[in-house]
């Protein structure tokens, strides 16, 4: 874990647990000894469309120093999503998070892409965001030209043939663009014009990109996911381009996936 630890929480305060991520996907979960019918960490999904919840159930060790321990291994499963953390159905605070291991991390070959990050909630609990994606589009550089964004990444688990494009999309609209790279890598360049046809009369229009390797390829979502980053909509702000009665940047969400974002 880390040098520094989490004081333990006074009685009757939430229970707290200190984070450790590892560069294959695992988390360690470090948490002062409270009082509990069950040694376990719970992971609850946050169920989608009014599904049911989703949970994983890691065992809480001694760990020394009057601490417990649960793990995470990076081979066990868990879906894509947001996952609160709860010890007896009591909601967990974030104590120290260490992330150092995910800043420019590169994934093993051969599966899917698979990344947990331990993150503070808006009201203050510990969660882990997941992502499980295979193929993976990566975003990396973006530039900008006239009227223009050119953005460079890297594909992970498929490569660039005959006929690769980049999409973006709106409902059953589609814009495309020709894709290019090799080695895994690829790049393309939007013009933001045809994005902007019909700019909305108020509001904005939200075109998702996507990269579609082949021809015959299912496309695949544009995103940033390998870093310590786990909301990149607040964090990461382009430059805007005034056309011809509209503004066109590109933009991430709260899911780390890359729009372009139009309004009038």
């Amino acid at each position: 874990m880390t040098d520094a630890t989490t004081p333990a929480p006074a009685p009757g305060e939430p229970p707290r647990a200190d984070c450790v991520a590892d560069a294959a996907g695992g988390i360690t979960f470090d948490i002062a000894v409270v009082d509990t019918a069950e040694p376990v960490l719970l992971l609850r999904r946050r169920g989608r469309g009014g599904g049911p919840a989703e949970e994983a159930r890691l065992p809480l060790t001694p760990a020394g120093g009057g601490r417990l321990r649960a793990v995470l291994p990076s081979t066990m499963g868990l879906a894509e999503g947001r996952w609160d953390v709860y010890v007896d159905e009591r909601p967990v605070e974030p104590g120290i998070r260490d992330l150092r291991a995910l800043v420019d991390r590169v994934p093993d070959e051969g599966g899917p892409v698979a990344v947990r990050i331990p993150y503070p909630t808006a009201d203050g609990r510990l969660a882990v965001r997941s992502w499980v994606r295979g193929p993976h589009a990566e975003a990396g550089d973006l530039s900008f030209g006239e009227a223009a964004c050119t953005v460079e990444g890297t594909l992970y688990g498929a490569d660039l043939g005959p006929g690769a494009v980049a999409e973006a999309r709106l409902g059953e609209r589609v814009h495309r663009v020709p894709a290019a790279g090799e080695k895994g890598a690829f790049a393309f360049t939007l013009p933001y014009a045809p994005l902007a046809e019909e700019p909305p009369a108020e509001g904005q229009l939200l075109w998702e990109l996507w990269l579609r390797p082949d021809a015959d390829a299912e496309a695949v979502r544009v995103s940033r996911i390998l870093d310590d980053v786990w909301d990149r909509k607040s964090v990461f702000v382009y430059p805007a381009h005034r056309g011809e009665g509209y503004r066109a940047a590109p933009c991430y969400t709260t899911d780390n996936t890359l729009c372009v974002r139009v309004t009038a």
